[in-house]
């Protein structure tokens, strides 16, 4: 299951600084799952080679956003809780259920 975190509060507005989504991306693009890995040691061992597959950045209706994968929480739940405690402090939009289809209208 997916969820998507928009860069926008409850009350409307834009999160900053504007490059938040890639920001959070980086921090956490070691924590991957790859049909190569076979265990969750593996995955968190794992070298960075781009964005990790369970955090992705991504611009939604024209605002900064994350696609943000539950496989992330099999992998290393404390990183999964950051991410959602993230979205929480800062008041940002998150979507359950976030379906693929939808990233087709991504700007």
């Amino acid at each position: 299951m997916k969820y998507l975190i928009h860069g926008v509060t409850s009350t409307g507005k834009a999160f900053r600084p504007s490059d938040w989504s890639e920001r959070l991306c980086s921090a956490l693009a070691h924590y991957r799952v790859s049909p190569k890995l076979r265990s969750v040691d593996e995955a968190r061992n794992h070298k960075m080679q781009g964005y990790s597959n369970c955090i992705m950045p991504t611009l939604v209706d024209g605002v900064r956003s994350i696609v943000l994968d539950t496989q992330l929480q099999d992998i290393e739940p404390l990183a999964w809780e950051f991410v959602l405690n993230f979205a929480r402090d800062n008041d940002l939009t998150v979507i359950e259920n976030y379906q693929e289809e939808r990233l087709l209208k991504v700007a």
